[in-house]
């Protein structure tokens, strides 16, 4: 019988194979590899699953062991990569000492605490984004990265693609001028009828699923995907794509340390069902010293392609992004644009083809080498606030002013009670 193998899985899944290349020696597992946990195996998680095995064909990293709460997708895994440990409880996985970094890409009230977890356990983590649904845990994840010196790299890959990059170049070697504005259009946070709970499929551990979360019964309308237009577990679109596109506005004006010192919110909320998000939205931030704004919409203003994006409005010119700088190319004017001598050259992990495998690839080098990765877990941070506080607007609906370096509200106390939710036991900070 045929057993399957590394380069089966990764031709059964259609992800590109790179040419293996020679790498310096370090200090990582076996064979001077950075041995690869995986917390998560469909969806997302198994997309960065693909992009591993891409990479390990370099020789860079191993993956070494798989987990997910659901057994039938852990076992079919499983199946494809036979050499590869299984386990139902990251916690259990994170007791191995021979692992040297995981790879979080589970629903997103998970990552924060799966990413102290691993950082108290020793171990670097690429954790998908937004890196954190509350402030608190936002935070808690920068003080575990770091305690423990771990490296966190959040998944906004949009930094290792080449129009965003191409966009980001053009606006800070200044050819819009002074960026005064950006806005951004976004498609409507969908609605959801009203769903009976029902028992969970044998095959879930439902109560692991939630982790941290206030216990419900099982619904079918949290999943696959769709907790992100539950309030507590995803906060819409704006939490979710915005925080690729948030990603991308603060890189793109070297902005990621600022931080907004006004937001005001307006949305129509749902009429029915589980679904709690507002189904039209707008947040202004405010940002100060230097003075500029940024307006989420949705609807907004549609420009160029795809459902989503953002405009540059400098007092020369302006720039539309699609989508998140990944998937389309930028406008022609920022894809010819030579940087002068002197000017300011952007940087961007450009080995392989797929910018997501360069994102993955940009982490596991600055773990190597013990630079910062292109979205460290401060500026993933960064943006999830906008993504955060923006909702906190919207619910209070009232405008709220924000002090960055303490990382409260100022003068609301009621407002401030909610940069935090209560967790579970086990599954806290």
């Amino acid at each position: 019988m045929h057993k399957p193998n590394r380069r089966h899985f990764l031709a059964a899944t259609g992800a590109a194979i790179s040419v293996p290349t020679l790498i310096p020696s370090s200090a990582f597992g076996a064979n001077d590899r950075l041995n690869v946990g995986h917390i998560g195996v469909s969806g997302r998680a198994g997309a960065l699953l693909q992009y591993d095995l891409t990479l390990e064909q370099t020789g860079l990293t191993h993956v070494v062991a798989l987990c997910d709460i659901d057994q039938r997708r852990l076992a079919q895994a499983a199946k494809n990569l036979p050499d590869v440990a299984s386990y139902f409880d990251y916690r259990e996985m994170f007791q191995r000492k021979d692992i040297d970094a995981v790879m979080i890409g589970t629903p997103d009230h998970l990552h924060s605490v799966q990413t102290v977890h691993a950082c108290e356990s020793g171990k670097h983590v690429y954790v998908e984004k937004p890196s954190s649904v509350t402030i608190q845990e936002g935070n808690a994840m920068i003080a575990a990265a770091r305690k423990h010196n771990r490296v966190v790299q959040v998944g906004s890959q949009a930094r290792s693609a080449q129009p965003a990059h191409q966009a980001c170049t053009y606006i800070r070697n200044g050819m819009l001028g002074q960026v005064k504005k950006v806005t951004c259009w976004h498609t409507l946070n969908p609605t959801a009828r009203p769903n009976p709970d029902t028992p969970p499929p044998s095959e879930r551990f439902w109560d692991m699923w939630q982790g941290p979360l206030r216990w419900r019964p099982h619904n079918t309308n949290f999943y696959p995907g769709k907790f992100r237009f539950i309030m507590e577990s995803g906060g819409g679109v704006i939490r979710d794509r915005g925080a690729h596109v948030f990603s991308i506005i603060r890189w793109c004006m070297d902005a990621d340390d600022q931080q907004p010192v006004s937001i005001e919110a307006k949305g129509t909320p749902p009429k029915q069902g589980l679904f709690d998000c507002p189904v039209e939205m707008e947040v202004v931030y405010t940002f100060k010293d230097p003075d500029w704004q940024v307006v989420w919409s949705q609807p907004g203003e549609h420009r160029g392609s795809g459902g989503f994006g953002m405009v540059f409005h400098g007092d020369k010119d302006e720039l539309v992004v699609c989508r998140d700088g990944t998937r389309i190319a930028a406008d022609e004017k920022a894809r010819n644009f030579k940087v002068p001598a002197g000017g300011v050259e952007v940087y961007r992990m450009d080995k392989h083809a797929d910018y997501n495998v360069n994102h993955v690839e940009d982490w596991v080098q600055a773990i190597r080498t013990g630079r910062k990765p292109c979205m460290h877990i401060q500026a993933g941070h960064n943006a999830a606030t906008m993504c955060i506080i923006g909702n906190l607007a919207y619910l209070l609906g009232r405008k709220l002013q924000w002090d960055g370096k303490k990382q409260c509200f100022v003068g609301d106390a009621h407002a401030n009670r909610l940069l935090g939710t209560p967790q579970r036991h086990p599954y806290h900070l």
